[in-house]
């Protein structure tokens, strides 16, 4: 079976998970989970951003009648939330998939260092074939549980991986024209093109929430933008078509697509090369030097001087013995850190700290080569 993306996430909203009942309907998120594990025998790689642990948490406790305040939401997050991801464990095992629980908030992709732990954490689940099963941190989170930010975490997470393809499932086919439901004229939009969405799109999006979800499909419209100017392709259809997953996998027409504005490697450059404060530097010897033209990573043997204050997670800049800039990537180790382990090998990182957050001082895939710059 062949699909046109490799690193997907998908995200399932309340409504997708419930079928519009007022509970969870296991047979509805079988086949999901079926689609889901399709692609990873394919050797595709799925991210799953969830909602549905209130709805959860409310079927659990026998659907008790509570004020709409944000204290009992939580409650209802933390009571439903383990028991989503007892389904979600029993079900993907069933296709011998192992699954974990990511819990963030915007705090954890907004700052650097938070950000870079997220990405590498996020990175070795997938490299290790497990499907991370992400959701807001609704037991504490104020603000996003209000906005039902589990649409926008959604394309920080596609972000936070390179996903190459966004999928937003919900109870509707896709975008419209205009509300289908006060307008019988509002006609499907199969793609939304150009750098920006036309203000009438954002307002047939509308901004009332969904009844059981804390969403709408104006957060869908929002984290479709977010993503495509990211780099990654989203696609908004509706969770019950017939294998939406697999159809869309496969570039196939279904929903709504918003092709990406840019390529995954320009949107990385730009945050990459955006992030020097034009402190933080490194040198780097001869050997090194070589290795990274050759795409390989930073390994601290090959540094020789360590220069400006900087914190695990921000950009620096690399040179060589002249004073060539070769890079500039997130570097893994804080500007003390590195003083005390540059020239050593990877496997004397740990014994020289007490820890470590991996062999490389840069990872490749955080760099971006040949940087040309001031001296």
């Amino acid at each position: 079976m062949s699909f046109a993306y490799r690193r997907l996430v998908v995200k399932l909203g309340t409504s997708t998970l419930t079928g519009g009942a007022a509970r969870l309907a296991p047979a509805q998120i079988v086949e999901l989970v079926r689609q889901m594990a399709l692609l990873g025998e394919a050797g595709c790689e799925v991210s799953l951003v969830s909602s549905g642990a209130i709805a959860a948490g409310r079927e659990r406790l026998g659907f008790p009648a509570l004020p709409r305040a944000i204290p009992a939401r939580q409650m209802l997050a933390a009571v439903g939330q383990p028991r989503l991801m007892a389904l979600y464990e029993q079900l993907f095992g069933l296709y011998g998939r192992t699954v974990a629980q990511v819990l963030l908030a915007r705090g954890d992709i907004s700052h650097r260092r938070s950000y870079l732990n997220a990405r590498n954490t996020l990175r070795a689940l997938l490299d290790q074939r497990v499907v991370p099963i992400v959701n807001e941190n609704d037991t504490t989170a104020t603000e996003e549980i209000r906005v039902g930010d589990n649409d926008n975490l959604s394309a920080l997470v596609a972000n936070l991986v390179d996903a190459d393809l966004l999928l937003l499932l919900t109870d509707q086919p896709g975008l419209f024209t205009a509300d289908p439901r006060r307008d019988p004229s509002a006609k499907l939009l199969p793609e939304v093109t150009g750098p920006d969405i036309p203000p009438e799109l954002w307002e047939a999006a509308g901004r009332t929430p969904g009844q059981l979800g804390t969403g709408g499909m104006v957060t869908k419209l929002q984290a479709a933008d977010l993503a495509r100017r990211s780099g990654t392709t989203t696609v908004i259809a509706r969770g019950s078509e017939p294998e939406v997953i697999l159809r869309a996998a496969r570039a196939e027409p279904v929903g709504t697509r918003f092709p990406a504005q840019a390529s995954l490697l320009e949107s990385r450059k730009r945050y990459i090369l955006s992030g020097w404060d034009g402190k933080g530097r490194i040198v780097v010897d001869e050997g090194a030097a070589r290795a990274l033209g050759r795409g390989s990573s930073l390994l601290p043997v090959g540094v020789v001087e360590v220069t400006g204050a900087f914190e695990r997670g921000d950009t620096v800049a690399v040179f060589d013995g002249d004073g060539r800039e070769l890079a500039r990537g997130l570097v893994n180790y804080h500007a003390g850190e590195l003083a005390r382990i540059l020239g050593q090998h990877s496997d004397q990182i740990e014994a020289t700290l007490g820890y470590g957050y991996g062999d490389e001082v840069i990872h490749r895939d955080h760099m971006v080569l040949q940087v040309t710059g001031d001296k």
